[in-house]
Formats: C-alpha cells, sequence, structure tokens
C-alpha cells in the first residue's frame, strides 16, 4: 500500500489533487484508516495512470469518469482507446511540425487538411462496417477487393478538393471532433430514413404546381429538415439543406432525379429547400 504523499511523489500529481479525485469519485482510495488516512495499491496506481493519459487531451473530468467506470470497459479496450488518441495526436503534431518547416523554407504553403490518415482510415471501417451488405458487396466487386476500395477511399478522401469540402461538414456537426463521434445508425434505421426521405420528397413533387414560400411547401420542407438533422445527427440542419438545395441544382444531378420524381423535380426541390431558409 502506498499513501497519499508516496502517489504524489511517484506520479507528480499534487496531494490536493488525489484528494479531489477522492471526492469526486474519480479516484478512490483502497482503503482510509480510523484517522482518515488515503492509501492506494498498485490497481488504484494504473487507475490513476489511464486518468492521466486521458488529462493529456483535456478531457473533463467527468467524461473520463463515464469512460473508465460507467461504460463497462475493461483495462485493454481503455488502452487501446487511448492508444489511437495518442496516434492521432502524434500525427497531427508531426503535420503542424512539417507545416513549420516548409515555412521556415520559404514555403508559406496553406495547408488544408481537415482529417489525418488514421482518421479517414476510421471513416472507411465506419463507412464499411454500417454500410447493407449488398451494397457493400456490389462495391467489393467493383473494385476488385476490399483492399484496392479502402485505397481508393483513401485517395479521393485526402485530396485537397475533397479535404475543403469536410471542411464545410465539420462546421454543420460543430466542430472535427464531434463529427467523429457521432453514433453510426445501424443498416435497418438508415434504411428506415432513407425511406422516410424518399416518401417526402414524393409529397413534395406533388406539390409541384404550388408557390414555394406557400405553407402547405414549407411544412414539407420543414419535415424534411427534421428527418435529415436526425439522419446525420446534426445540431443545426440548414448547411446540410442548403448544400441539398445545390446538390438539386447541379445540372448533373437534375436528370438523375427528374427521371425518379418527375421532370423538374429537381428544381423544385432546390427552389422550395432556398425558399424555407430565404435564401436561392
Amino acid at each position: 500500500m502506498m499513501t497519499v504523499k508516496e502517489i504524489s511523489k511517484i506520479t507528480g500529481i499534487s496531494i490536493r489533487t488525489l484528494h479531489y479525485y477522492d471526492e469526486i469519485g474519480l479516484l478512490l482510495p483502497t482503503e482510509k484508516n480510523e484517522a482518515g488516512y488515503r492509501f492506494y495499491d498498485n490497481k488504484a496506481l494504473e487507475m490513476l495512470q489511464q486518468i492521466l493519459f486521458f488529462r493529456e487531451f483535456d478531457i473533463p473530468l467527468k467524461e473520463i469518469k463515464t469512460v473508465i467506470k460507467e461504460n463497462g470497459l475493461n483495462r485493454n479496450q481503455i488502452l487501446e482507446m487511448q492508444k489511437k488518441m495518442l496516434l492521432l495526436k502524434k500525427e497531427r503534431i508531426e503535420k503542424l511540425i512539417t507545416h513549420i518547416d516548409t515555412i521556415l523554407k520559404g514555403e508559406d504553403v496553406m495547408n488544408f487538411e481537415i482529417f489525418t490518415k488514421t482518421e479517414i482510415q476510421e471513416m472507411f471501417k465506419m463507412m464499411f462496417d454500417k454500410m447493407p451488405d449488398k451494397i457493400r458487396q456490389t462495391a467489393i466487386a467493383e473494385f476488385g477487393s476490399v483492399e484496392k476500395w479502402k485505397n481508393h477511399y483513401m485517395e479521393v478522401v485526402s485530396s485537397e478538393d475533397m479535404q475543403k469540402r469536410y471542411a464545410k461538414v465539420v462546421e454543420w456537426y460543430g466542430g472535427k471532433e464531434a463529427f467523429l463521434n457521432i453514433q453510426p445508425l445501424s443498416k435497418e434505421v438508415a434504411e428506415s430514413y432513407k425511406k422516410r426521405e424518399e416518401m417526402i420528397l414524393y409529397k413534395l413533387v406533388k406539390k409541384q404546381g404550388c408557390d414555394v414560400n406557400s405553407f402547405e411547401v414549407k411544412e414539407i420542407v420543414g419535415e424534411y429538415a427534421f428527418v435529415m438533422k436526425q439522419f446525420c445527427q446534426l445540431k443545426q440542419e440548414k448547411g446540410l439543406m442548403m448544400g441539398l438545395a445545390q446538390y438539386y441544382h447541379n445540372q448533373k444531378i437534375i436528370p438523375m432525379i427528374d427521371k425518379k420524381y418527375g421532370i423538374g423535380a429537381s428544381e423544385y426541390f432546390a427552389q422550395a429547400i432556398a425558399a424555407f431558409y430565404k435564401k436561392y
């Protein structure tokens, strides 16, 4: 058993901080004697090490407590999580150092990178795991293998053009961390949302002769916005919806949308969404 003073000496954490961790239930001493002195065993020291790893990323103590105590994760799962976080931090630091070296050489090149290689790999895995089997198999057949598909995805998402586009998406989510930490929907739920979106668009196209500023049209667009906000797990959906308005107004997209929903549908969708947000 080790005293608070000994733990403080080993870790560099102040005695006052250790007392505070005990008060908030984050790191409880292994035992207390009658005089109120705290004692810690090796397991408690290991727990403190995990807490310090998370504090390295400025994660609030309340969130650390949730991860360690309430999520039911075992030691190895927590270490794997922390390892990924450290790798991401390492990658970001290396990228910053490289960029500073470039500036020192007199080559002040703007860096538009939003996601690191590690983050893009995680994005591919999330997409792959949640994709409907039929679509997944079709994609694998098209690329020849999962690895070739992944390499293509990495190349496309790493491009400067795509990074700029993702910058806007990240803005909709309120930051990169919020975007990367969204909980992926199950295949069944995703398919259900897709069907609901189609039903709304069919309902909207039936109003094609109506003024896009009319209440009945705005009511449908409002429903569309609500569904997309839920589906994409956004805080604010305006950016996404205005992006959809531009998508429906794209000359390459119009033939495809009109074929499914009828002539003029794509342009009407674009106008209706833009009118809802008072911008077109």
